[in-house]
């Protein structure tokens, strides 16, 4: 797995997970439950996390909706 995007904007995550959903693309967003026991003041971000021969495709996917991967 590689990671593919990493964020502290709740939002963004369900956006690009629902972009790479329509995509077909399977991904795992990691670090959930940290941030949230940290109490949500921004400081672990989320990462979202793909395949490696999805990569590529996932990345394009995102940046051709302007999605701030923040990496």
């Amino acid at each position: 797995m590689k990671e593919l995007m990493r964020s502290n904007d709740p939002t963004a995550i369900a956006f690009a997970k629902a972009l790479l959903q329509g995509e077909g693309i399977e991904c795992f967003e990691l670090d959930v439950h940290t941030s949230v026991l940290e109490g949500s003041i921004g400081v672990l971000p989320r990462r979202l996390m793909v395949a490696d021969r999805d990569h590529f495709l996932a990345r394009a996917a995102l940046v051709d909706n302007d999605v701030d991967l923040g990496l």
